[in-house]
């Protein structure tokens, strides 16, 4: 360490920039990973306790929980999709009950209208002036209840808030609460009634999960829990929104090698052209991720390797998050759905032909 500080100096590097670089010398350290993963959990020991307090309400779903754990950890929006009836919905209610935050629940119809999520001016005849209403989507949790019922207007009217953490009204532009997320949840669709996402929102949001069915023995045990018109469904407050912010900034310091950072970029850039890749993939991708897929898949990978207690990031971590990062970012053309042909089982491809770090 003494040699490369003497390097530096020798070529005129400032007093700062030597900490700087000395400061990254240390990341590279097995010492370092091993004090940030230490860190890591002692800052992380409230994620057992709130899957804990879940389990007590929600049965199976693991893969969900830690889906909305992820985004809660890596401050992104989530999208559920899944039929009625799994839980969607009691998972998402269940989570903000187990956080100390402000909760909101907008459910989505056709009816619906922007005013209706980030609210209007009010005009006050005897004074002549206009007053602010807020609307729902002023908290900290909000959650979008079978959000594609709604046109694409009332979907534009989340762009800003999901996005920019903001809302307009009129001439001013007001702050939304730290944290904001917006968890969503909808039908497949190939139901009636509902309409598709836009291809601009779906990219705001962090992660697609598609829940799926439960296990024949979880649902026996769902039915010895919930067989009762007062299911008891009421859970403590496990963890405040300081915590979350703190873990988040952890987050944000979690290792990512080189080789797992351009590993990174090679998945991404496989949706885009995977000729070059050698993937035999040709003519089915219509559009690939842009570059907030990039930076999305980073976050989850880190938020992943967060919820397992470690400072640094696994190519196993890109694997496990990229179905979910991905699926709904990549649009596969006209040849590949004759022929059955998802952008799951694209994804499932590239990440079968990638060599991996």
């Amino acid at each position: 360490m003494g040699r490369m500080q003497d390097i530096f100096s020798l070529l005129g590097a400032t007093e700062i920039e030597q900490k700087q670089r000395s400061h990254c010398l240390k990341l590279l350290t097995p010492m370092t990973t091993q004090d940030l993963s230490n860190h890591v959990k002692q800052n992380g020991q409230w994620i057992k306790p709130i899957q804990d307090e879940m389990a007590r309400v929600v049965v199976g779903q693991h893969y969900l929980i830690d889906g909305l754990l992820t985004g809660l950890l890596a401050n992104g929006h989530i999208l559920l999709e899944g039929v009625p009836g799994l839980a969607k919905t009691l998972t998402v209610k269940t989570l903000a009950a187990c956080i100390q935050t402000g909760f909101q629940r907008i459910q989505f119809t056709p009816d619906l209208l922007p005013a209706d999520l980030v609210g209007t001016l009010i005009y006050n005849p005897r004074t002549g002036e206009f007053t602010t209403k807020q609307g729902p989507l002023f908290s900290n949790l909000i959650l979008a209840d079978e959000i594609n019922r709604a046109p694409a207007k009332v979907q534009s009217a989340l762009l800003e808030a999901m996005q920019e953490r903001q809302v307009t009204l009129g001439e001013t532009t007001y702050k939304l609460p730290d944290p904001f997320l917006v968890l969503a949840t909808q039908n497949p669709l190939e139901q009636e009634g509902v309409y598709q996402l836009p291809e601009a929102q779906l990219d705001r949001f962090l992660l697609k999960l598609k829940v799926g069915y439960p296990t024949k023995a979880e649902e026996r045990q769902i039915l010895d829990r919930m067989g009762t018109s007062a299911p008891r469904l009421n859970v403590e407050a496990i963890v405040n929104p300081d915590d979350i912010l703190r873990s988040r900034e952890i987050v944000n310091e979690i290792y990512i090698d080189d080789r797992v950072k351009d590993y990174i970029v090679d998945v991404v850039w496989a949706t885009r052209e995977p000729a070059r890749y050698k993937l035999q993939m040709e003519g089915f991708i219509r559009y690939g991720g842009s570059p907030r897929a990039t930076i999305a898949l980073t976050l989850a990978a880190k938020a992943r390797a967060f919820l397992q207690g470690r400072g640094y990031v696994t190519p196993q971590d890109v694997k496990s998050a990229g179905p979910d990062v991905l699926r709904h970012r990549v649009i596969v053309s006209y040849e590949a759905e004759a022929e059955n042909v998802t952008s799951e089982t694209v994804i499932e491809r590239i990440f079968a032909g990638l060599p991996v770090p």
